[in-house]
């Protein structure tokens, strides 16, 4: 059986978020001269094996040419982003210049609340960083 598609609103608002990540990559990798210097991130559960997420994630970098410099994930299941310990060590990172972006497998490694994820998008702008996904917004 298949799920009804989301309401035109919802499509409009990932798309939105969509759109401002890939600017802020963008823009956060334009300044920067050679490496590029990428921390793998997934969110999973208490009982989840974060590994194939990662691999993901790993794959995209890749095919990028992306360095990774950290691997990790956070066990706190879909909390508030600014709980997870890991991701906090993350945007440290991106504080102190180390990483030039955090890559995730996909947006609900950040949150899948648009209000959330969209202030995390602003955090990590601030920082002179960017979002990867392997999996954008609007594949499910």
């Amino acid at each position: 059986m298949n799920a009804a598609p989301a309401p035109p609103r919802l499509y409009a608002a990932e798309s939105r978020l969509a759109v401002l990540r890939r600017a802020q990559l963008e823009t956060a990798l334009r300044g920067v001269a050679g490496e590029k210097r990428f921390a793998l991130y997934v969110l999973a559960g208490a009982r989840q094996d974060p590994a194939p997420r990662l691999a993901a994630a790993q794959a995209l970098a890749t095919r990028q040419g992306w360095t990774v410099t950290v691997r990790t994930f956070d066990l706190t299941g879909p909390t508030d982003p600014a709980t997870r310990p890991q991701l906090a060590r993350l945007l440290a990172a991106a504080r102190r210049q180390e990483i030039h972006g955090i890559l995730a497998a996909s947006r609900v490694d950040i949150s899948d609340d648009d209000r959330e994820y969209e202030a995390m998008l602003g955090q990590i702008r601030t920082l002179g960083a960017g979002l990867a996904l392997a999996r954008e917004e609007n594949v499910l």
